[in-house]
């Protein structure tokens, strides 16, 4: 009862809060073990969790074989499958650690995960997103928003705005045609499936006219998602489209 009489903006006194981290001492996001801070990983789970660095495609962020060929900047996938955005970074790997932290803020309503991931996020994207650019999340439909009661990709944009202080529109992207689970498609049934299944909010399109715009989701998978939203900002009259996703699927190498 005392924390919340503190306030959504304020820390509790020093004494107290050093007391409240003895009784409830940080937890690994990953396992649940004791760790020395809030919002992290223990060592364990931080080795089993595959962040992403070195040399990594410009269009989907995932590493090239190699430390990458000069000659291109672009993944297998990429080069087959243009991207209608500008460019696009990943935080992690969608295996071991990393998948099990998607899953959890997705489906297992551990929205505080929604916080590191976002720093995550941030540090992969560092030197590439304009700072007069609007964060944007993936929309769920709304049916789908009310059975999960909350949009991952909200809370991470959320956050992602926090982070860096650019300024994010929750409801600029609408997901007006209910779409079945892409899960277990291929690249071809999921564009389709998602062929014409989002539009740029008629109330909210002025606030992207000739602006950047960062779509954030928490999975890159085939592109199909985020090639649709990329295509009804540009549609819409946006400036170039940035792609942000916490993990990214790939190939084991």
């Amino acid at each position: 009862w005392a924390v919340l009489s503190w306030g959504t903006h304020r820390m509790p006194p020093r004494g107290l809060q050093t007391a409240l981290s003895l009784i409830y001492p940080p937890r690994c996001l990953g396992c649940g073990g004791v760790v020395d801070a809030d919002f992290g990983l223990c060592g364990g789970c931080w080795r089993d969790t595959s962040f992403i660095g070195g040399t990594v495609c410009d269009a989907c962020g995932v590493p090239l074989p190699g430390g990458g060929d000069v000659a291109s900047l672009y993944c297998d996938a990429c080069l087959a499958t243009p991207r209608p955005w500008a460019q696009g970074r990943t935080a992690l790997l969608y295996r071991d650690m990393g998948r099990k932290l998607v899953l959890a803020l997705k489906h297992g309503d551990r929205q505080e995960i929604a916080r590191p991931a976002a720093r995550w996020m941030a540090q992969t994207a560092q030197g590439i997103l304009p700072q007069e650019a609007l964060i944007v999340p993936v929309p769920l439909h709304w049916r789908r928003s009310l059975k999960r009661r909350y949009n991952q990709s909200a809370l991470l944009a959320k956050a992602l705005s926090a982070e860096t202080g650019h300024s994010w529109c929750p409801d600029l992207l609408q997901r007006v045609r209910r779409t079945p689970s892409l899960d277990g498609l291929g690249r071809v049934e999921r564009f389709s499936v998602l062929q014409e299944a989002i539009r740029v909010h008629p109330r909210r399109r002025h606030r992207i006219i000739a602006r950047p715009v960062i779509l954030v989701d928490d999975v890159f998978t085939s592109g199909a998602t985020l090639t649709a939203c990329t295509e009804a900002c540009l549609a819409a009259g946006s400036g170039p489209v940035f792609v942000l996703a916490l993990a990214r699927v790939a190939k084991e190498t």
